[in-house]
């Protein structure tokens, strides 16, 4: 990447490797053509012994001996380590995703010990931001959204809590095992527990066209969603493949598939189960109770008003369903079985939701008497409490579980043999246990699908995840298909390596920020990423390996669409650091689309970080979606990377970058009064995480000069444009956007 004055990204698009394997081939192979055996990754890890490398002094850790012992077999080596600044502001975004502060810049340039990099590092660590910056790492993964999709795009008032819960379970440093465990089944396992339920969002995460009258097929879209994103997220696997059919590559039948389905079987979406603790919940009811007993004449008054048009209603929202379904609704509760129950369950949530339109319905004189008891019910003492906090959750709809059907081709009409819930055949496995405690009404499967994946014993789970973080690390996992460990995925550069950091992850329990730790102070991470075609032994390692698989210098990376923003803002001053709670609405361009949202009314409230930007399926953020956000409907590992015009041109016109310019330029003119190469070198290294060369400077004025002459601006306010001007032009440069 050339240092010194901007270049701005434009035209030619270039799109990364796929992420998912396909169907497509009659055998199934084990070894793919790399020849590495894929039955290894079927076996639990063993902790292989360390490479005994020549050069130990590049040695900082044991990963360094593992990407030696490569580097070192094609008479290759280590590049020299990258220089401080560079270093500090790859790590701080790496870890926070956010740039370093001058301040902070100055602190580690002026710590010459040798812990000075390490204290950086567990800084970092320590830091809220770093939760926040690697919660969206793993909400891609889950395919995170706060609303429904399709056409209707209906919002999940409560989703933005899962969000909140997984920033400050990586935070807590919670042990991954656990973090699986509460998210897959916090309801059976950790009962009582609020933060468990919330947890239970990970299951909500799936598209869904909520008024489909078809209620068998979402069901069973749902279902699949469901197994498809859990075999993807936690098994880096395809299993998607064997929904129709015995998988075409990887050892996977169709058969599994479903067994591994069953799992979810008895399965039911909450949203009206209370996030608070049993205190909580105690006084709420008490004072909910006080209010009902006030109010309850003026409450049978509006009952027996809206009575008939509710009941018109709710026999209009049944009649759009199939003959069966209505059949379920109507079977007595105590009668129905238990995939009645579900239908029943689904149709009465369509149900209930008709009978709120009821108020609308009334003729204009019985309108107006239900306005009149409503505020008759407001003006009541003691108030309504306000309710409580509620989960987006997961439960079970009870101890017996629907039947589940190996489905020829998938079709939810097509049901073949029943399966009972159980774990993919080539895979290590025990027969699922479902204890649970006495008290909970659910069949235990959830929480037996999750013991098998967080089982130390079990082959994939921590494979795949250290294979993640090496990823977000180093630019490419050590399989660079995190997705796909199957034969269709890359085979991994590093198998001995992938192995170790498997073990040494789970015998540190499961702790990810001791796997950050250690990743990103090998030497390995630190190296400089500056390729010079001068140096002969660049030259040879860019002649044997030119796709750096062997790592032999550090990859470049650009910022994601969330971190540019994140970056702007802290440039400006103006980025709001409150965390968590309802997502901030940031201001759209005009005339975007019907799917747009109202910005919030307070412009602070926009400025928070964008992990809490509203998340909506069919309305991306603009910036975010130029620059390669997920679709939200797909489990993603791996983020397209494009090069685009619309980037160019949203950085250069959008509101936003030009906002963002100005207000650093106030800034920068308010901190520097008047002194023009202060402010110059201050912009730079605020910007770029480094101190400007002279020439550097020199051009910096000089375009400062030159634009004061050729738009003849003088004054003060004419002056700060000026300044925006060249704000603008640092922004839009690739020292901005990528780091070294």
């Amino acid at each position: 990447m050339p240092r010194g004055f901007p270049f701005v990204m434009l035209g030619v698009v270039l799109i990364g490797p796929p992420v998912f394997g396909a169907d497509g081939a009659d055998a199934k192979p084990q070894a793919g053509a790399s020849g590495f055996d894929r039955a290894r990754f079927y076996t639990p890890p063993r902790r292989p012994a360390l490479p005994k490398v020549k050069n130990q002094s590049s040695v900082t850790n044991p990963i360094d001996a593992f990407i030696l012992d490569k580097l070192e077999a094609k008479s290759l080596s280590l590049s020299s380590r990258a220089e401080k600044p560079a270093l500090l502001r790859r790590v701080t975004f790496d870890l926070t995703g956010l740039p370093p502060s001058i301040a902070e810049q100055e602190a580690f340039l002026a710590d010459d010990s040798p812990e000075a990099y390490r204290r950086v590092v567990d800084r970092l660590l320590a830091s809220p931001h770093y939760g926040e910056r690697w919660a969206q790492h793993w909400l891609d993964l889950v395919r995170y959204a706060e609303t429904d999709g399709f056409k209707a795009d209906d919002l999940r008032p409560f989703a933005y809590q899962y969000r909140d819960y997984v920033i400050k379970a990586l935070n807590q440093d919670m042990p991954f095992d656990r973090f699986v465990r509460q998210q897959l089944a916090g309801d059976e396992l950790e009962p009582g527990n609020p933060e468990a339920l919330v947890a239970t969002g990970l299951n909500r995460l799936w598209p869904d066209e909520y008024n489909s009258a078809t209620l068998e097929q979402r069901r069973q879209e749902i279902l699949d969603d469901m197994t498809d994103v859990t075999g993807q997220v936690f098994l880096g696997l395809t299993v998607g493949c064997a929904r129709c059919h015995d998988h075409k590559f990887d050892p996977i039948l169709q058969t599994d598939y479903y067994r591994l389905q069953a799992f979810f079987a008895p399965m039911q979406p909450r949203d009206d189960l209370p996030a608070a603790d049993s205190g909580a919940v105690q006084r709420y009811r008490q004072q909910l109770t006080a209010w009902e007993n006030a109010t309850r004449d003026i409450r049978q008054q509006i009952d027996k008003l809206l009575a008939d048009k509710r009941a018109d209603l709710r026999k209009k929202a049944l009649e759009k369903f199939r003959p069966e379904i209505q059949h379920a609704v109507l079977t007595p509760a105590q009668e129905r079985t238990p995939y009645q129950r579900q239908i029943a369950y689904l149709a009465e949530l369509q149900m209930t939701r008709a009978e709120k339109d009821a108020p609308l319905r009334l003729p204009a004189d019985k309108k107006k008497e239900y306005q009149d008891l409503e505020r008759r019910l407001a003006d009541v003492t003691p108030k309504k409490p306000q309710p409580l906090r509620h989960a987006m959750a997961m439960n079970d709809l009870g101890r017996q579980a629907p039947p589940t059907h190996r489905l020829a081709g998938g079709d939810w009409r097509k049901p073949r043999e029943e399966l009972q819930p159980g774990f993919p055949e080539f895979l290590p496995a025990a027969t699922p246990e479902t204890h649970l405690n006495g008290q909970t009404q659910s069949t235990g499967r959830r929480a037996a699908l999750a013991r098998w994946l967080t089982a130390k014993e079990h082959p994939l789970t921590a494979r795949v995840l250290v294979n993640r973080l090496w990823q977000h690390h180093f630019g490419l996992g050590i399989v660079g298909s995190p997705n796909d460990f199957g034969v269709q995925g890359d085979p991994p550069s590093h198998p001995e390596l992938l192995d170790w950091l498997a073990l040494e992850f789970m015998e540190h329990g499961w702790s990810l920020k001791h796997m950050h730790r250690l990743m990103v102070m090998s030497s390995a991470y630190c190296q400089t990423s500056q390729i010079s075609a001068g140096t002969s032994e660049q030259v040879k390692a860019s002649a044997v390996d030119p796709e750096n698989k062997l790592l032999w210098h550090a990859r470049r990376q650009r910022l994601e669409g969330e971190a540019m923003r994140d970056a702007m803002l802290s440039l400006s001053g103006d980025l709001n650091p409150r965390m968590f709670g309802v997502s901030a609405h940031p201001k759209l361009p005009e005339k975007i689309s019907n799917y747009a949202w109202k910005p919030d009314a307070k412009v602070e409230d926009q400025q928070r970080r964008s992990i809490y930007l509203f998340a909506k399926r069919n309305m991306r953020y603009p910036m975010f979606d130029a620059f390669d956000l997920p679709d939200m409907h797909n489990s993603c590992a791996r983020r397209t990377q494009t090069t685009t015009a619309p980037q160019a041109l949203l950085l250069l016109n959008g509101d936003f970058t030009l906002e963002r310019a100005r207000s650093w330029a106030t800034q920068l003119m308010a901190a520097h009064h008047g002194d023009e190469q202060g402010l110059v070198a201050g912009a730079y290294r605020a910007a770029w995480g480094r101190q400007a060369s002279d020439e550097e400077i020199r051009l910096g004025l000089k375009f400062l000069h030159d634009q004061a002459e050729r738009l003849s601006l003088s004054n003060g306010e004419k002056k700060e444009e000026i300044v925006a001007d060249f704000c603008h032009v640092l922004m839009n440069a690739n020292e901005f956007l990528y780091i070294d």
